[in-house]
């Protein structure tokens, strides 16, 4: 159950848009407001132990709360700005009181980090909290602007291929920083 519950969340993310462009005239506002509610409060006993993540819990609630009592269907297009603005505070919080998210996430398979790779994960946090304000922005430009097309495009699309292109170009430059690191230690031995 567990395991089920850290993939639903990330899923219903990722799936979110398409349900919205094609479930619009099909299912209300509230429906969408339940069944999200249940799946942040699935994940809810997780994310409650991580920093921020009451936070987290709690303003997904509420929006799913006013998303289900007022039943207004432009709500539907500001989920996408919501996790983009808590993931904005979760990065940016631990930039502030440490240890950044990236390091947090690097320390796992690699607990004991060299200085220099210290700086690296808080540089590259520092990057996905640039992603985080541009994604929001840019979500949030489209809920009030465009038609729902576009939004369901770049929500459900492109934002995905940008952070893809982030993970992707991260991956690549640690492994050039990596070896160039590693470089100095062979010729020493």
């Amino acid at each position: 159950m567990r395991r089920l519950a850290s993939f639903l969340l990330p899923l219903a993310g990722v799936l979110y848009p398409f349900v919205v462009y094609f479930g619009m005239d099909k299912v209300s506002p509230p429906m969408y407001a339940l069944v999200l509610g249940a799946i942040w409060l699935i994940r809810a006993p997780a994310l409650l132990r991580q920093p921020g993540g009451r936070w987290m819990v709690g303003a997904a609630l509420a929006y799913c709360a006013l998303l289900g009592f007022s039943g207004n269907e432009s709500l539907l297009h500001w989920y996408p700005t919501l996790i983009s603005a808590l993931l904005l505070c979760a990065f940016g919080l631990s930039l502030k009181f440490g240890p950044p998210v990236v390091e947090r996430i690097a320390r796992v398979s690699e607990p004991d980090l060299p200085p220099h790779a210290v700086r690296y994960t808080r540089k590259v946090t520092w990057v996905w909290v640039g992603f985080f304000i541009f994604n929001g922005m840019t979500s949030a430009l489209l809920s009030f602007y465009a038609p729902l097309s576009w939004w369901t495009l770049y929500n459900g699309l492109i934002a995905y291929f940008i952070m893809g292109a982030l993970f992707g170009g991260e991956w690549l430059f640690r492994k050039r920083l990596r070896r160039r690191y590693e470089e100095p230690k062979r010729e020493e031995a």
